[in-house]
């Protein structure tokens, strides 16, 4: 991982991107219940709050270690999100 900009930019891509996602489906099925598609959209918010705060915070020991567990995490929640996108019906 080249910065800490670096994964903040990551951050926000991925879960932009599984936003929209979720934004293009509700699109394509306009008679569909969004009530499960906006949980998802709440979760991935949380998640991107969660994460910042994790990357933002200072008392970290091992700092290339805590910043690569962060990266793991979002990789981690961003393949959990995405396959409740993918179970949307």
């Amino acid at each position: 991982m080249a910065n800490i900009r670096d994964l903040k930019k990551d951050i926000n891509y991925v879960l932009g991107d599984i936003i929209e996602a979720v934004y293009l489906w509700e699109l394509t099925n306009p008679g569909k219940e969004t009530k499960n598609s906006q949980a998802i959209i709440d979760e991935a918010i949380d998640v991107f709050d969660e994460l910042i705060v994790k990357v933002n915070s200072k008392n970290v020991e091992n700092s290339k270690q805590h910043f690569k567990g962060v990266n793991q995490e979002l990789e981690d929640k961003g393949r959990v999100l995405i396959d409740k996108i993918n179970a949307l019906s």
